[in-house]
């Protein structure tokens, strides 16, 4: 009878031969410092957000993470310093979704949405309200149309910019419901805001993790959810397609894009790491402190899939109201 023993160091060896091959598969980065772009400013909800998921990261992989703020040009800035970056998935960025969806129609930002970067994994998502003054005398959705109604050529709804979502569901709305509101565009969601809580703007459509506070607070009233199913922090607010507008149906995800330039099988390696930070209770519970809801995992090419349709969608929208392109 042959000793197993005597086999003993070339089963050890194969053991460690095995391993070494097994360990590329598993990791989705090497041993260098991952560099996480962000194209947004120090401060803002996307920073902490990125902050967020390059301390999850770092806890996941072992490697250090470099958050690099890269704003302007509606994401081009960012989205450029991704593209010159080694194509080794050693850089990715975080960002939401309307980066690559909704700003490339109205603004030039420089890059193609479907060429030049790939989706990766999805970490939340973020859905729109309809919120009005606290002035308003109408207390629901209903009674709000009746208002407006009443009040022809007399109101306006605030967005967070032209050629936003918060722009898209206003005129969305007027469509649909008869109605006239006048746009008035601002620099971002707080001005709005502050503009909708003061009482010298009736009503807004904002994402709800900018609003929620005010929600909380009583300082804005909550008519409705534009997305597709209720929030889960406003269980006793009703989506606006219950409400019979099927069409106000605006949510984002913030998740993790690379460059065109990565592997496919390096891509599929970071969303497996990307599908567990998103996954990982504690990160998840941070998450929805700051009103973002849990994100279903989608592969990368479902994902891919989604942001071409947003896209498109939106790129119809900008067309039927003639939103101009900013220089």
């Amino acid at each position: 009878m042959l000793s197993l023993k005597k086999f003993a160091p070339v089963r050890h060896l194969l053991t460690l031969t095995l391993l070494g091959l097994a360990l590329p598969c598993a990791q989705a980065w090497t041993d260098k410092p991952i560099k996480l772009i962000v194209p947004a400013p120090p401060g803002g909800t996307m920073d902490v957000i990125a902050r967020m998921v390059s301390e999850q990261l770092a806890a996941e992989t072992g490697q250090v993470v470099i958050v690099d703020n890269r704003p302007g040009a509606g994401g081009g800035i960012g989205v450029q310093a991704l593209r010159t970056a080694p194509g080794d998935g050693q850089t990715i960025m975080v960002t939401a979704s309307n980066v690559l969806t909704e700003i490339p129609h109205v603004l030039k930002s420089g890059f193609d949405p479907l060429k030049d970067v790939k989706p990766v994994g999805v970490i939340a998502r973020g859905t729109m309200v309809l919120v009005g003054a606290p002035n308003v005398p109408a207390k629901n959705f209903k009674d709000f149309l009746a208002y407006a109604r009443s009040h022809k050529g007399q109101l306006s709804f605030a967005s967070y910019s032209a050629g936003t979502a918060s722009h898209y569901a206003g005129m969305i709305l007027n469509q649909k419901a008869g109605l006239d509101l006048q746009h008035v565009p601002y620099a971002g969601s707080p001005p709005a805001l502050t503009q909708v809580m003061g009482g010298q703007i009736p009503l807004m459509f904002d994402g709800y993790v900018t609003s929620r506070a005010m929600i909380a607070a009583g300082k804005l009233q909550v008519y409705g959810v534009a997305g597709p199913r209720r929030l889960s922090q406003l269980p006793e607010v009703p989506t606006l397609a219950e409400l019979g507008y099927p069409e106000l149906n605006f949510s984002n995800w913030l998740g993790v894009v690379v460059s065109s330039a990565v592997p496919g099988e390096t891509v599929e390696k970071i969303h497996r790491t990307v599908a567990k930070v998103a996954a990982n209770p504690k990160f998840r519970g941070r998450m929805f402190a700051t009103g973002f809801e849990a994100a279903e995992d989608l592969g990368v090419e479902p994902l891919a899939q989604s942001v071409k349709a947003e896209f498109e969608r939106n790129g119809a929208i900008v067309k039927q109201f003639n939103i101009q392109l900013n220089p």
